[in-house]
C-alpha cells in the first residue's frame, strides 16, 4: 500500500516541476535545446501519473469505501478552544486538515486528469518547441498540474477551495502566455473577472455549510446529509449552499450566465485549450457538484435549477458553434456544450452518468482540440476555417484522428460519446415524467446540432476545395511524432472508453456506474419511506440510474435509435452543405435566414450585452452605459458631492479657526493679557528711569532722600519756634 499512503506526494510532483522552471529555468531553457526542461516538467508528470495508476490499483484492491490521509491541521487546533457558531446555536471545532481522499469519484478524476495531462505535456514538447518563454509555459502547466490535483484530492471544501483558486490564477496566466497579444491579455483577464464571481459563491456556500453541519470535511458532511436526510429534506439552507456551490460551479465549468470567458480563452496556446478548456479544468464545477451529490439530493429546487441551467447552456452553445469559423471557437462552444450536457445529468439524479460522460469527454475533447492544433500548425498558424479545405490526405494521421474525435462527440457507436451522451438522455427521459421531458427534447436537439457543426468542421476543414493561398499550401506537412501519438492514443482512447458504461439494454454491466455507486448511494439507514414524496426521487440517484420499474427495454432501444439518427441527420445535412465547399461556399443558415445567422454569428449579442451592462465600453450620448456608467456616475458623486462636502466642511473649518486664531491674538491676548501688561509697563516706566543698577548712585539717592527726610521734619519745628519766639 505504499502508494496509496503516499498518495500526498502526486501533486507534489509537478509542483516540484513548477518550482524548478520558476527558479532556474531561464538557465536550463537553451535555445536549441529543450532536454533539461522536457525531461524535469515531462517527466515529472509521467511519475505522477504511474504513481496515481498505482494508488488506484492498490485502492481498488483494499476493498475500502474510501481511502483518506490526513497530514496534519492546517487551520484551527486539536485543543477545541476555536469554536465555530452553527445553526441552532450550537458550537462546532473550527478545524482544517491538510489531507487527501480517494475513493471511487476522485479516483476517475486522478486517472484522467494525470493521464490526458502527461499527453498533453508530450503534445506540448512539439507544438510549443520554437515558441519563447518555453520553460515558462511548462511551469505553468505544471503549477496547473499540481492546483487540479489538490482540487480533486482534497479531503474538505478549503482545501479543495485552494485548488480551485489554483487553477483559476493558472488559467489567467496561460490563457495570457502570448501577452503580447492585446486580445490575449484581455481574455486572460476576462476569465479571472467573471470566474471570481463564481468562486465568491463557492466562499459563501462552504460557510454555510459549516454553519449547518459543523465541518467541510468531505466524508463527514456526506454522513450528516444522509443519516439526517428524513429531516433534512429541502432545507432551506441546504438549497441556499447547494445554490451558492452552483454558482461557483457556473463560473468554473462556463455554464450561463458565466461561460463568456471560455470561448475567448482560445487565445491561449492550443495545448492550454485541450488541458485547462476541454479536458480538466471546467469539469471542477462537475466535479464539485458530484462531491457534494448528498446534499444536492436534499434540495429538490437546486437539482431542478442544475438540470434546467445545464440544458439551456447545451442548447445556447450549440447554437453558436453553427455558425463559427474559428476552428478553435467551435470546439470552444462545443466545450460550453458538453458541460451542460453533465449538467443535465447531475440534475435529474444521473451522477454516474454525468461522470461517464466526463470521462468520455476528457478523451475525444482532448483529442479534438490537440487535432485542432496539429491542423493550425500544418497551416502555419492559420485558424479560420474557410481558409481551409482539402487537408485529409496531406495530414492523414490528423485528419483520422479528428474523425474519430467527431464520431465519438456525435454519438456514432461504437465510439465513446454514444454510450455517455445516450446515457444522459435516457436518464433524462426515465428518471422523471412531466416537464422532464422537456429537457430530454432540449437535450436531443442539442445532440442533433452538435452532429452538424463538428461534421461541418470536418468537412470545412478536412474535405471540398482548397481555399489556402499558395504559400501556406506549399508548406502545409503534417505534424511531428510527438503531437501525433498523443493523437493516436487519444484517439484509442475515444474509441474503447465508452465500453466501461455499456449498458444492460446491451448486454454489458455499467462497470463505471457500479464502481460509483458507493459514492452516489442512498445510505443503508435511510428508507425512502422516511422521505417525502416530493425529495424522494431526488435522494437516490443510483437506484434511478437503474432500469425503472414498468420500462421495459424496447423504450430505451427506441431512444437510442433516436440518438443515432440525431447524429445520423446531423452528419447528413452538414455533407450536403460543406462537403464540396469552395471558396465562395453558401451558408445554409445565412441562405435560410440572414438575421438568425448574423445573430447566431454574433453569439446572440450577449458579449455587447454584458459591455452595455458591466464594462461600458459603450456610450449613449457621451455617457457610459451600465455599471461603468454607474461607477462614473459614483465616481462624479464621490467628487462633487462627498469629496465636495468633505472640502466644505474642511473649508468651513479652516474659517473658523481663521476667526478662532484672530480673537484669540487680538483680544483674549491683545486685550485681555497684553492690555494690562502694557499699562504697567507704561506706569512703571518714570521708576525704571532711576533704576541705574549702580551702588554710588544708590547711596547718593540715599544721602538726598535723609536731607530731604530731615527738612521735612525738622522744617515745621524751626517754623513754630520762629512764631514762637519771634525770630
Amino acid at each position: 500500500m505504499f502508494f496509496l499512503e503516499h498518495i500526498w506526494i502526486i501533486p507534489l510532483l509537478p509542483m516540484l516541476g513548477a518550482t524548478v522552471m520558476f527558479f532556474f529555468g531561464r538557465k536550463l531553457d537553451d535555445e536549441h535545446d529543450k532536454t533539461w526542461v522536457n525531461s524535469i516538467c515531462v517527466g515529472l508528470v509521467v511519475v505522477a501519473f504511474a504513481w496515481a495508476c498505482m494508488a488506484v490499483w492498490q485502492f481498488v484492491h483494499s476493498g475500502q469505501p474510501f481511502f483518506e490521509k490526513v497530514m496534519y491541521t492546517w487551520l484551527g487546533s486539536d485543543s477545541g478552544k476555536l469554536l465555530f457558531p452553527m445553526q441552532g446555536g450550537h458550537l462546532a471545532e473550527f478545524k482544517v486538515n491538510v489531507g487527501f481522499l480517494l475513493d471511487p469519484l476522485s479516483s476517475v478524476w486522478l486517472l484522467f486528469v494525470t493521464g490526458v495531462g502527461m499527453l498533453i505535456h508530450i503534445y506540448s514538447t512539439g507544438y510549443m518547441k520554437h515558441d519563447g518563454g518555453y520553460y515558462r509555459f511548462f511551469g505553468y502547466m505544471n503549477l496547473f498540474m499540481f492546483s487540479m490535483l489538490t482540487l480533486i484530492l482534497a479531503n474538505n471544501y478549503v482545501m479543495m477551495f485552494v485548488g480551485w483558486e489554483g487553477v483559476g490564477l493558472c488559467s489567467y496566466l496561460l490563457i495570457g502566455f502570448y501577452f503580447h497579444k492585446h486580445s490575449a491579455s484581455t481574455a486572460a483577464n476576462k476569465a479571472f473577472i467573471v470566474n471570481r464571481i463564481g468562486d465568491a459563491g463557492v466562499l459563501l456556500g462552504t460557510f454555510m455549510i459549516f454553519w449547518v453541519v459543523g465541518t467541510s470535511n468531505f466524508t463527514s458532511v456526506t454522513e450528516f446529509a444522509r443519516t439526517n436526510a428524513a429531516h433534512l429534506m429541502g432545507n432551506p439552507y441546504i438549497t441556499a449552499a447547494t445554490l451558492l456551490l452552483f454558482l461557483g460551479a457556473c463560473g468554473k465549468s462556463a455554464q450561463l450566465p458565466l461561460y463568456v470567458w471560455l470561448p475567448d480563452a482560445m487565445e491561449g496556446p492550443t495545448p492550454v485549450s485541450a488541458l485547462i478548456h476541454a479536458a480538466t479544468m471546467v469539469t471542477a464545477g462537475v466535479y464539485m457538484v458530484c462531491r457534494s451529490n448528498a446534499l444536492f439530493q436534499l434540495a429538490p429546487d437546486s437539482m431542478m435549477v442544475v438540470a434546467v441551467v445545464g440544458a439551456m447552456t447545451a442548447l445556447f452553445a450549440a447554437l453558436i458553434g453553427l455558425v463559427q469559423n474559428d476552428i478553435k471557437r467551435v470546439l470552444a462552444y462545443s466545450t460550453v456544450s458538453q458541460l451542460g450536457y453533465m449538467f443535465l445529468a447531475l440534475g435529474v439524479g444521473a451522477f454516474a452518468a454525468g461522470v461517464f460522460h466526463v470521462l468520455t469527454h476528457a478523451f475525444f475533447k482532448a483529442l479534438l482540440f490537440l487535432g485542432s492544433g496539429s491542423v493550425i500548425h500544418a497551416m502555419s498558424g492559420e485558424q479560420d476555417m474557410r481558409w481551409m479545405g482539402k487537408l485529409g490526405k496531406k495530414i492523414p494521421v490528423t485528419f483520422g484522428t479528428m474523425l474519430i474525435g467527431t464520431l465519438a462527440i456525435a454519438g456514432i457507436p461504437p465510439f465513446a460519446g454514444f454510450f455517455s451522451k445516450d446515457e444522459i438522455l435516457w436518464q433524462t427521459w426515465s428518471s422523471h415524467a412531466g416537464a422532464f421531458r422537456v429537457l430530454w427534447g432540449i437535450g436531443y436537439l442539442t445532440a442533433i446540432l452538435t452532429a452538424f457543426y463538428m461534421f461541418r468542421l470536418v468537412f470545412l476543414t478536412f474535405y471540398g476545395e482548397s481555399r489556402m493561398s499558395h504559400e501556406v499550401e506549399h508548406h502545409v506537412h503534417e505534424s511531428p511524432k510527438s503531437m501525433t501519438i498523443p493523437l493516436v492514443i487519444l484517439a484509442i482512447c475515444a474509441v474503447f472508453s465508452g465500453f466501461l458504461g455499456v449498458p444492460s439494454a446491451l448486454g454489458g454491466s455499467d462497470r463505471i456506474g457500479r464502481f460509483l455507486e458507493p459514492v452516489f448511494a442512498m445510505h443503508e439507514t435511510v428508507s425512502a419511506e422516511a422521505i417525502p414524496a416530493a425529495g424522494a426521487e431526488a435522494l437516490a440517484p443510483a437506484q434511478q440510474e437503474q432500469k425503472p420499474e414498468g420500462e421495459s427495454h424496447g423504450s430505451e432501444y427506441l431512444l437510442m435509435f433516436l440518438s443515432v439518427g440525431a447524429a445520423g441527420l446531423g452528419w447528413y445535412v452538414a455533407k450536403r452543405s460543406y462537403s464540396k465547399a469552395g471558396k465562395d461556399y453558401p451558408e445554409p443558415i445565412n441562405v435560410a435566414a440572414p438575421p438568425v445567422y448574423r445573430t447566431l454569428l454574433n453569439k446572440f449579442y450577449v458579449d455587447e450585452l454584458y459591455d452595455y451592462l458591466f464594462t461600458g465600453r459603450r456610450k449613449l450620448g457621451g455617457v457610459r452605459l451600465g455599471a461603468q456608467g454607474l461607477g462614473d456616475a459614483l465616481w462624479e458623486f464621490d467628487a462633487n458631492v462627498i469629496d465636495g462636502g468633505v472640502n466644505g466642511a474642511g473649508w468651513f473649518t479652516k474659517f473658523t479657526g481663521t476667526v478662532s486664531n484672530w480673537w484669540d491674538k487680538w483680544i483674549i491676548d491683545g486685550i485681555g493679557v497684553n492690555g494690562p501688561a502694557i499699562v504697567a509697563r507704561v506706569l512703571s516706566y518714570p521708576v525704571r528711569l532711576v533704576q541705574w543698577g549702580l551702588v554710588q548712585w544708590y547711596a547718593l539717592v540715599m544721602v538726598f532722600g535723609l536731607i530731604g527726610l530731615t527738612w521735612y521734619y525738622l522744617a515745621p519745628i524751626h517754623a513754630l519756634r520762629i512764631f514762637l519766639l519771634g525770630k
